[in-house]
């Protein structure tokens, strides 16, 4: 049985581990405000981005779905992995070994998720090894007739599955895998006769994630007896989701996010020629049609959020290529990006593009891309006849939705004139039926963001606060002590924690920070300030510490957010001041030594709310 981690190597990985690091392999992050990131939500699908993380606290926070927590809950949710397992991968990754009280070790029972992993590195491994032996051969000559040498296939980690009923199978138990861990990794099959490698006699592609870890393998057949389909894939398993993964984007991931331009190609050489010609943004699908699981992969890691990204499909030119695009036209408006289609020379795709024309007619395919809106109503035209009255209606009645669908109205019109003059109709009977196509439209599209935040949760929400100055001022102190601690101060943080808080919710949060002071300055502080509050208060923290505090200049800022947390205070002090002279109103004259210390006590907050304005002149 698996002992438990210690605590103390559970803080230290906490504490070496930066959540930014860690989320931004899942998504395109940028800064919103000082100290502040933010990107579009992995957990839900959205236009605008609403997931914030904060490293300097370590939570991250989606105010569209709720989802909140630390670098270990992101981890968990964003990979299945349980507590453990996420421990241990952060671990591994920052190079620090683990203790388990009771003598015991990680958890062994049942193919867990970093077992899988690391029977794939090793059969990736093996692969590379095979395809420098001499039964490789078919393999190697397969790579050099279209482009690709020896250092190609190091840089895309291709390697060689023997024409062997087990060889890979007892590699992997020699290393220390069981046949259970085998079998669930999908390296093997089941047959009539047991167990049996899936990739015989072939040439295969590792497929990573997004982080780069090889989830599954993508095998191209060689052989003439083999009767396999011409590509096997993995199957599906604890790891590997082929509706998930993108071919290449481990590689393109960091072109992609910088430049916010992919390129969908259709294959694993396509993928492999576009990088060689210096298209360093082209991904591909693995075994499976494009779909809205890839949409939302790929959008967060362009940070899809405005209209000013680039997504560009490359088709065959043939039925299935034609099919392909039209599949891909149906999830467009998913993508805030503008989308396009390119369509090689004599339809060629890259890989035969590059073999025959270089490198630059690959990188000229992407410059000559054409708006898929054109390619769409081109390919939708081609099916009527445009010489007969009824063709010409029927395809009208086709193309207006699509027209209608297009999401930048400004160009629709111009679509609208394109389309009149393809079919030689007037243009406005064209505009009239794209009107009652957008009409008939009238379903919120499929890529607006949905609001997911149970009432539970609205329970102690930001969003739910009232919005009148004095709830803004306590909500933005909070914020500012809640973030940035250090530039506050301690002195006015003590002071602030003092204050008089009207609303109920912020009140608490003020109380949990009051109980937490031993531990001011420190990692832990947070940490601590959550663990205190009741459980459905904690994820109301959490968007305190994630909120977005209004940009400000860097020398600026520090004066921000000290001058909020001390109008906090300030507002506190007056109302003191105010309630002694109310006191001093009412008390006896005759009773002077009373009226002395009322006397005192008003000047002695005079002099405090004083030096609280000069501490932040």
């Amino acid at each position: 049985m698996a002992g438990r981690i210690r605590q103390s190597d559970i803080d230290e990985v906490k504490s070496r581990t930066n959540i930014a690091d860690i989320v931004g392999d899942h998504v395109s992050l940028k800064s919103a405000g000082v100290g502040s990131m933010k990107g579009l939500c992995p957990f839900h699908d959205e236009r605008s981005p609403s997931f914030h993380v904060r490293p300097q606290v370590g939570f991250y926070h989606c105010f569209g779905c709720g989802e909140s927590g630390d670098v270990i809950s992101f981890l968990r949710k964003i990979d299945h992995v349980t507590f453990t397992e996420a421990i241990e991968r952060l671990a591994a990754r920052i190079g620090l070994t683990l203790h388990y009280e009771d003598g015991g070790g990680p958890d062994e029972d049942g193919p867990k998720r970093a077992r899988l992993l690391a029977a794939n590195t090793a059969a990736e491994q093996w692969f590379q090894e095979q395809l420098h032996t001499a039964t490789a051969d078919p393999g190697r000559r397969f790579l050099g007739e279209r482009g690709f040498d020896s250092a190609a296939a190091a840089r895309f980690g291709v390697g060689f599955a023997p024409q062997s009923w087990d060889q890979l199978t007892k590699m992997l138990q020699g290393r220390g895998f069981s046949r259970d861990e085998i079998i669930a990794s999908g390296l093997v099959s089941q047959g009539d006769r047991g167990a049996y490698d899936r990739f015989r006699g072939r040439l295969v592609w590792p497929i990573r994630d997004v982080t780069g870890q090889t989830v599954g393998f993508g095998a191209r057949r060689l052989l003439d007896d083999d009767k396999g389909p011409k590509y096997l894939n993995t199957p599906e398993t604890a790891v590997y989701h082929k509706g998930q993964v993108l071919y290449g984007l481990d590689l393109a991931k960091r072109e992609i996010s910088r430049g916010h331009r992919v390129v969908v190609v259709e294959g694993y050489t396509d993928v492999m020629a576009a990088h060689l010609a210096g298209v360093g943004t082209a991904v591909a699908t693995c075994g499976t049609s494009f779909g809205v699981d890839h949409i939302k992969v790929l959008r967060r890691v362009m940070g899809d959020d405005s209209s000013g990204g680039e997504v560009i499909f490359t088709f065959d030119p043939d039925a299935a290529g034609q099919k392909a695009a039209l599949r891909a036209f149906s999830e467009e408006k998913r993508f805030s990006a503008q989308t396009y289609v390119a369509i090689g020379r004599d339809g060629l795709d890259p890989c035969d593009l590059r073999l025959a024309h270089g490198d630059g007619a690959v990188r000229g395919l992407i410059e000559a891309k054409e708006p898929m809106f054109e390619f769409v109503i081109r390919q939708v035209l081609a099916d009527y006849d445009l010489d007969t009255v009824e063709g010409r209606v029927a395809a009208l009645r086709k193309a207006a939705p699509i027209v209608a669908e297009i999401r930048d109205p400004s160009i629709r019109p111009g679509y609208a004139r394109v389309l009149a003059g393809r079919l030689g109709v007037d243009l406005d009977e064209v505009s009239r039926a794209v009107r009652d196509a957008s009409r008939r439209s009238s379903a919120p599209s499929l890529g607006e963001p949905v609001d997911l935040v149970t009432v539970a949760e609205r329970a102690a929400s930001l969003r739910d606060l009232p919005s009148d100055p004095a709830t803004r001022l306590e909500r933005d102190a909070l914020m500012a002590i809640v973030q940035h601690p250090d530039l506050v101060g301690r002195e006015l943080v003590e002071s602030a924690i003092h204050t008089r808080i009207d609303n109920p919710t912020l009140a608490l949060v003020r109380d949990a920070l009051a109980a937490s002071m031993d531990l001011f300055g420190t990692p832990e502080w947070f940490l601590r300030v959550a663990e205190s509050l009741p459980e459905p208060y904690r994820p109301f923290v959490r968007q305190l510490a994630v909120a977005p505090i209004p940009q400000r200049d860097g020398d600026r800022f520090a004066g921000y957010v000290r001058g909020i947390a001390t109008s906090l205070v300030e507002r506190d002090l007056l109302q003191r001041e105010a309630e002694l002279r109310r006191m001093i109103q009412r008390s006896d004259p005759a009773d002077r030594d009373a009226s002395r210390d009322l006397q005192r006590r008003l000047v002695a907050l005079g002099d405090e709310r004083r030096r609280l304005q000069d501490g932040v002149a």
